[in-house]
């Protein structure tokens, strides 16, 4: 998998500046000093603890994203991957300098620890009266790194960091006092396990062009947040079915007495919060999936999920690759542990922030509520509807096969061509519909002697199995045809040249209440409206005007559907018909024979 190796950016020194000055206007209540880069609350309770958290830009929205009510009174930001210094911490101490002191809360890096640490000691040192009103919490929940592997430097601080200070945040709000918002966040951080997974590293803007790191088909367990490797690769990469379990047995297990940091029971009686994080490259459609797998895996194991997050938290750029984090939450013989309910509460608040996602603040389900019935209400023909028969039977469903297989051997072609003029599917989705009536036709769903029936059954597979415009033009021609047929037959029971005259062009009227294609406009129209209006002529030249108006359409210039979107040039050179027009072609013929 390649890395991706453009940004968009004003110049890459500029980068992190212009993002926070991006976010001050994002969040009114926010001031930004722009020498220091601390962005922090503009008009803070100063009765109230402070926050502060930090280090290298790249993992948005962590840290400035968190800075508002309920969370961070500030945060200093770096370089891109690098520690901000000693200097700019100072300045954040004096900036939210306060009645009630202030908790430092930084990931374990080593840079983190030693500029956050050295601007505490300095401040304690010019400030000797406010010594005690400034506590420092390091935060690593990591549990790729082994004790052996970390034994000096500790595990790593992840995206289990954004959970530390949400809850020490909410509980400060609340006016707690130093102590006590140090020993909950201290406490959370005891109980916070993280591991990530990636496809591949991510490239640092000004940087060299980066190369791919891992196999078209290779994942890294453990990945770090600033390109560090992993635990282990892993070649295919497996389902996520396959994946979660295997993540999770990272943060659960107590086997390995190297990687057992959590002290999890594994009897039924552990309680979580899980926590799934974006590294920055995931789209929402997988993120949401990797979120149902790990609440299924854990239900499944006997762990109760009290909560679920799901966004990005603590990036790695635009890493394509996921975290999971667990919190483990107070069994109920821990009498020095904080409560569950106060640590959901806390959770819970809602914080003035732009990087906090939306949570639910309840337990997700176990199963997942679906509706009662039979399903769709189209599936039968109406009791009152009028049977209608082909006048020979065998020959209508011969002709319906033969035009599905046609549209299977043209697949390929389609496909070609809508990967110039379209997204590449097309053909694809013909031949997912052919194939679907061709499995009615082997069922007795599709018959010659119910004509109705047939029609209706295949506008139905349209709607299922083709999906996208293309399935829905398919099913609105089909259910506006079976309309006219009815309409069309009056009290005869057997179709004839004059029935289907009359219900294709009121199927191609009714198409046209819901489309503003009209030919020539290079789309399926311009052959189905041929065959419509040459059919008068018969069947045959009504086919041969269809085909004549699809190969026409290499020649039109794009008005609507999937080519209007392709840049028109392109489409003159290449030369190449609409591939859904080429389908209809396809169709048309195979019914002719």
């Amino acid at each position: 998998m390649s890395v991706q190796n453009k940004h968009f950016l004003n110049t890459a020194p500029t980068l992190v500046l212009d993002s926070l000055e991006g976010l001050a206007r994002l969040n009114p209540a926010l001031a930004l000093d722009p020498t220091e880069k601390v962005v922090y609350v503009q008009s803070p309770d100063r009765s109230k603890v402070a926050l502060i958290c930090g280090g290298g830009s790249g993992h948005e929205p962590a840290h400035a994203g968190f800075v508002g009510d309920g969370i961070l009174t500030a945060a200093v930001c770096g370089s891109v991957f690098a520690s901000p210094n000693a200097v700019q911490v100072r300045r954040a101490i004096d900036l939210v300098d306060n009645d009630k002191g202030t908790l430092i809360i930084v990931k374990n890096y080593t840079g983190d620890v030693l500029n956050f640490g050295l601007a505490k000691e300095q401040y304690a040192a010019l400030h000797a009266d406010k010594a005690d009103k400034v506590k420092f919490l390091i935060v690593g929940d990591d549990v790729a790194v082994g004790r052996n592997q970390g034994k000096i430097v500790g595990r790593r601080g992840l995206a289990g960091t954004v959970l530390v200070y949400k809850i020490a945040g909410a509980l400060a709000r609340r006016g707690s006092g130093l102590d006590e918002v140090y020993n909950i966040a201290e406490w959370v951080s005891s109980r916070v396990g993280t591991i990530g997974v990636g496809l591949e590293h991510t490239q640092v803007p000004g940087n060299a062009p980066a190369k791919s790191h891992l196999g078209a088909d290779e994942i890294e367990i453990g990945m770090g947040i600033h390109n560090e490797p992993g635990h282990r690769r892993i070649s295919p990469v497996p389902p996520l079915k396959e994946l979660i379990p295997q993540l999770l047995e990272f943060i659960t297990s107590t086997s390995d007495p190297d990687r057992s940091f959590l002290p999890f029971r594994n009897d039924g009686s552990d309680e979580v919060v899980l926590m799934v994080n974006n590294l920055g490259g995931v789209s929402e459609l997988e993120l949401v999936a990797v979120v149902g797998e790990a609440v299924k895996a854990l239900q499944g194991t006997g762990v109760t999920v009290h909560r679920v997050l799901s966004g990005s938290f603590m990036s790695s750029l635009n890493m394509p690759g996921f975290s999971l984090t667990l919190l483990l939450l107070p069994q109920k013989d821990e009498s020095s542990a904080p409560s569950t309910s106060l640590i959901l509460s806390l959770l819970d608040e809602k914080a003035e922030t732009p990087g906090w996602r939306w949570t639910s603040g309840s337990v997700p389900p176990s199963s997942i509520p679906q509706p009662s019935g039979s399903g769709s209400s189209a599936s039968v023909l109406g009791a009152g509807a009028h049977r209608l028969s082909a006048p020979d039977p065998a020959a209508f469903v011969a002709a319906v096969e033969r035009a599905c297989k046609r549209v299977i051997e043209e697949e390929p072609e389609i496909t070609r061509m809508d990967t110039i003029a379209g997204d590449g599917d097309c053909g694809l989705t013909l031949k997912a519909g052919a194939e679907a009536v061709l499995q009615q036709i082997q069922k007795g769903a599709i018959k010659g002697d119910d004509v109705l029936g047939a029609v209706i059954q295949v506008s139905q597979v349209a709607e299922k199995e083709m999906g996208g415009t293309s399935g829905a033009l398919y099913s609105i021609f089909f259910s506006a045809l079976a309309q006219g047929l009815q309409s069309s037959a009056g009290s005869q029971s057997t179709t004839s040249d004059d029935i289907w005259k009359g219900a294709i062009s009121s199927a191609l009227a009714k198409l046209y209440t819901y489309t503003r294609a009209r030919p020539p406009s290079r789309t399926l129209i311009d052959p189905l409206a041929a065959f419509v209006q040459s059919f008068p002529n018969g069947f045959p030249a009504a086919v041969k005007a269809a085909a004549g108006a699809a190969d026409a359409t290499k020649d039109v210039e794009a008005k609507a559907g999937r080519s209007a979107y392709v840049e028109g040039d392109r489409l003159k050179k290449e030369k190449v018909p609409d591939p859904g027009a080429w389908g209809v072609k396809a169709i048309l013929e195979g019914l002719l024979g």
